[in-house]
């Protein structure tokens, strides 16, 4: 009798546990603020990607969805005010001073990795990438970096959870 009572009480455990698995939110999911866009270099110095004071924001769903933008402070105004007849100069700070994408994603804790699952992008190449970053993550302080490039730089971007509750009063 006690093997079939430990045996109902599993088999009514295991699809409580599932569904609660299930129900829980992403764990990174809600709103964040850029705090940093930078370059790491091969001797340890660190220079700004995205200018003095870039920004940006990412919001990810409580299903691993999400949507990254972080632009360059300062670009070019479009002198004739049509996106269409721009400069080629206005077009390179354009695309060089931000970078947008979203599409799904995922968290190997274990190993400590994000993976974004791009959908689409700005940078067309990325459509349909899945992109491995090493992250870490600090109280609301969330940070990641891209592997290194092939001249040993690393693309590091630091994140700040937007607190609901400061967000209310502001």
């Amino acid at each position: 009798m006690k093997i079939l009572n430990r045996l109902f009480c599993l088999m009514m455990w295991v699809p409580a546990h599932q569904a609660a698995m299930a129900a829980q939110p992403f764990p990174l999911a809600g709103t964040w603020t850029l705090v940093a866009a930078d370059r790491l270099l091969p001797d340890g110095a660190r220079l700004h990607d995205y200018g003095d004071a870039p920004s940006g924001l990412m919001m990810i769903d409580s299903e691993g969805r999400y949507t990254v933008q972080i632009y360059q402070q300062g670009r070019p105004r479009f002198a004739s005010g049509d996106k269409k007849s721009g400069s080629e100069q206005e077009f390179r700070a354009t695309v060089e001073g931000s970078s947008t994408h979203f599409g799904r994603l995922t968290i190997d804790e274990p190993s400590r990795t994000l993976t974004f699952v791009i959908e689409s992008a700005a940078f067309s190449n990325w459509e349909g990438t899945r992109q491995e970053r090493r992250y870490e993550l600090k109280g609301d302080e969330l940070s990641y970096r891209v592997p290194a490039r092939p001249d040993g730089q690393i693309p590091l971007s630091v994140w700040r959870r937007v607190n609901q509750d400061s967000a209310l009063t502001q």
